[in-house]
């Protein structure tokens, strides 16, 4: 069973392929309109979000986030994303104790990826490893 969250997440390719993500919650507030509006979402309503150590850069992970999972995020500052195989909201470190506690959002130039500065405690990636990018580095030159 994988370390981290216990949880498989999309980042492999190895997953089943993209399930949409629910309306958001009758009553349940939801994104502020003018945020929603500069959103460039894939066919399943997602958007990667990169997630990155505030104080060093060091990429840590990527997730997806549909509308609710964003508000979320930025209502609570604690990172919840859309979990694409098992088709529910999922916020990290509830499981594992491995937070992302929220210090910025920040929408890129075409509105189709977010950047999450945080500040990670413990492993980002679900197999306990510090970041989701530590374990494949492919040779340049090949």
């Amino acid at each position: 069973m994988p370390a981290g969250d216990g949880r498989m997440e999309d980042m492999t390719g190895t997953n089943p392929p993209a399930s949409p993500a629910p309306e958001p919650a009758p009553g349940a507030g939801g994104l502020a309109p003018d945020v929603a509006a500069r959103l460039k979402r894939t066919a399943d309503g997602l958007v990667p979000a990169i997630a990155q150590q505030y104080d060093t850069g060091e990429v840590l992970m990527l997730g997806w986030m549909d509308d609710e999972a964003l508000h979320r995020t930025l209502t609570t500052g604690r990172c919840t994303y859309w979990s694409r195989s098992r088709r529910e909201y999922w916020v990290k470190g509830d499981t594992s104790g491995h937070f992302q506690h929220v210090k910025s959002v920040a929408l890129d130039c075409d509105g189709d990826t977010l950047l999450v500065k945080v500040d990670q405690v413990g492993a980002a990636c679900h197999t306990g490893d510090r970041t989701c990018f530590d374990a494949d580095v492919l040779p340049l030159g090949q």
